[in-house]
């Protein structure tokens, strides 16, 4: 399988974006059903776990550069699916996971990028949005929660703040989960066919999918204007979980191949530290004695 291959055929096409012309269960450049694609999934795992480990040292080691994997789509189209069966094959210690949901009072007295720019990954870091800066000019549109001007000002605003981003060693993939008003039915009935995921469901969901076709233009939009070299989207076919996964994982592969990472030079003698711990002394025996003498000062 070429990640290239699958890159190219997931990324927007400049210009005018119209989201009925890329199909919600297609399965462009790769091969095979479910079974296959979620194999090729846990295959991938120890080749991302080692670059990740690889950035995570890097930062440890003075390297400012980070990834930042921005996930946005319509209720149910598999954000939380993605953070588990995608993102968990990473390593918990270099990710830094935020899920921005509506903003509290205190967010509200700032400008909507005074939280985005809190929750930056560090040097180091995998980042992960669920959902993102993209809400202030998707929901803000469809819900008239700030004016048409406002919203023109935000594009400007989010390009601005992405290409400061990149100018300062982070890597962005941005990822449009597309699924179809028929798939999302389908995944609301399933949560209500399940007592274990009727924690999962919210009744806002159905009043939301009323607008999916003003959804779909303000996505639409959105996409149009932000769509950057430096912070490029791509349009993930969502209907298949299977599909969606495999083709998110293969996106976060590829930027961490591009980045060219190593482990880190030894910023020490080796030899000198070899040569160190061949005379350590200390032996589980040895600490039990001294710890021993130790009580026994306390004691007197």
């Amino acid at each position: 399988m070429s990640v290239t291959k699958l890159a190219r055929a997931l990324r927007l096409e400049p210009g005018k974006v119209d989201l009925s012309a890329y199909p919600t269960d297609a399965t462009p450049a790769i091969k095979g059903g479910r079974e296959q694609g979620e194999q090729e999934l846990a295959d991938l795992g120890k080749e991302l776990l080692e670059l990740q480990s690889k950035l995570f040292a890097q930062g440890k080691s003075g390297d400012h550069r980070r990834l930042l994997l921005v996930l946005q789509g319509m209720d149910t189209s598999g954000k939380g699916g993605v953070l588990v069966h995608t993102v968990g094959l990473m390593d918990p210690q270099g990710l830094r996971i935020t899920s921005f949901k509506a903003p509290t009072e205190e967010e509200r007295e700032h400008d909507f990028l005074w939280r985005i720019e809190k929750a930056v990954p560090g040097a180091g870091y995998v980042g992960v949005f669920d959902r993102s800066h993209y809400e202030d000019v998707l929901i803000g549109r469809v819900r008239e929660l700030a004016t048409p001007a406002e919203i023109e000002r935000r594009y400007d605003a989010i390009n601005d703040f992405e290409k400061r981003l990149a100018d300062d060693g982070t890597v962005i993939l941005k990822c449009m989960l597309h699924i179809s008003p028929e798939e999302q039915l389908e995944r609301l009935q399933a949560r209500l066919d399940d007592p274990t995921k009727y924690w999962k469901y919210n009744r806002g969901d159905v009043d939301e999918r009323q607008l999916w076709a003003d959804y779909t233009r303000a996505y639409e939009i959105a996409l149009e204007r932000t769509h950057t070299d430096h912070a490029p989207w791509y349009v993930v076919p969502s209907d298949r979980k299977w599909y969606r996964n495999l083709a998110v994982a293969e996106l976060l592969l590829e930027a961490l191949q591009e980045m060219d990472l190593d482990w880190p030079a030894a910023d020490f003698d080796i030899e000198q530290e070899k040569k160190r711990l061949a005379q350590d002394t200390i032996s589980a025996q040895s600490v039990a004695k001294a710890l021993k003498t130790r009580r026994q000062d306390d004691a007197s």
